[in-house]
């Protein structure tokens, strides 16, 4: 299988699951045009499991290192398999509410505010897991990365004011997402060997198969939460299985390449993890905050008609996430 070797190509890869997983949410922008977001979802769902079939018979299948797919998943013990489908029940519940907060609030304020603390809980859960990398530039970092979140959702509060519209709702959902967010990796990489991809110990699997397994629970828990939100949506009217079979094959297509997109960026973070470790690869993985304020700000003009002085807000926390950014990337050295 495909291994990473060495700290600064990890962090490339690191850079590029922070664009996936910060960009994937412009496929929802797009179709939410003419598509509720729960039916996006299912496409979404869908696309992320088919990349990690894919990666598992190319990436995780070539080389003379590690173990391939096949034979990993048939050796794998149940304790981890089943470590690696919660995280993805976990990740699955958490993206739900994640994706009803940008329906909602838009990308520059669920990203921010949800993955933001999602970042600053993980970055702390993963590394009681495995303490890789300096902690005070580790938590330095996590800790600018806070200061952001609060000046991101102080301007959303400022726009929402003028606009005359409750931010509560579009908030509370990111909070409670961020929650559930920050405990899902833990349960991918317990899953796995993080110290020796090479010769991964019995039991364990590799990136690749844990990959898969996690899809795999996005994908069976789906039929629980997704039902459950089509019938209670927490915006507009109860959709049905039906509109979601009317759809064309276009409007699927964009839902499906969103999943592709984050599963992308999921890939290369798992692949990235044995060499930067858990804390800093998902702590970098999670700077996907910056990336999606980026795409709201400037491309999809979330904050066209803010107060006077909700830029500065904004400047710096751009500002801040850079540098804590910089901070986490900085510990692994």
């Amino acid at each position: 299988m495909f291994i990473v070797s060495n700290y600064p190509l990890a962090i490339i890869f690191c850079f590029i699951t922070m664009l996936c997983w910060g960009s994937w949410g412009n496929t929802q922008k797009l179709a939410g045009k003419i598509w509720r977001y729960e039916l996006f979802y299912w496409d979404y769902v869908i696309g992320i499991l088919l990349f990690s079939l894919i990666s598992a018979f190319t990436l995780g299948s070539i080389g003379s290192e590690g173990r391939s797919f096949l034979p990993d998943l048939a050796q794998a013990e149940w304790g981890n398999i089943g470590s690696a489908f919660l995280g993805g029940i976990i990740f699955n519940a958490a993206n739900i509410l994640l994706s009803a907060a940008i329906a909602i609030a838009g990308l520059s304020v669920a990203f921010p505010v949800g993955i933001g603390l999602a970042l600053v809980l993980g970055v702390i859960i993963n590394y009681a897991g495995q303490k890789t990398g300096d902690p005070l530039l580790l938590f330095g970092g996590v800790a600018l990365v806070t200061v952001a979140i609060v000046l991101n959702a102080i301007a959303y509060n400022k726009q929402a004011k003028q606009a005359k519209k409750v931010p509560s709702k579009g908030i509370i959902l990111s909070l409670i997402a961020g929650i559930l967010m920050s405990f899902f990796y833990r349960f991918v990489a317990a899953s796995m060997d993080l110290t020796n991809f090479v010769n991964p110990e019995a039991g364990k699997m590799t990136p690749y198969t844990a990959m898969f397994i996690f899809a795999c629970g996005i994908f069976v828990s789906n039929f629980i939460f997704n039902t459950i939100v089509m019938k209670n949506p927490f915006k507009g009217r109860p959709v049905s299985y039906g509109e979601y079979f009317k759809g064309d094959l276009k409007i699927h297509w964009v839902g499906a390449l969103g999943g592709l997109i984050w599963g992308l960026g999921n890939a290369f973070n798992l692949i990235a993890a044995g060499k930067a470790g858990a804390a800093i690869s998902y702590g970098l993985g999670q700077g996907a905050t910056l990336v999606s304020a980026l795409w709201g700000v400037f491309i999809w003009k979330e904050f066209k008609n803010a107060p006077q002085g909700t830029s500065a807000y904004l400047y710096l926390m751009f500002l801040l996430f850079l540098s804590g950014i910089g901070l986490i990337i900085a510990a692994g050295i």
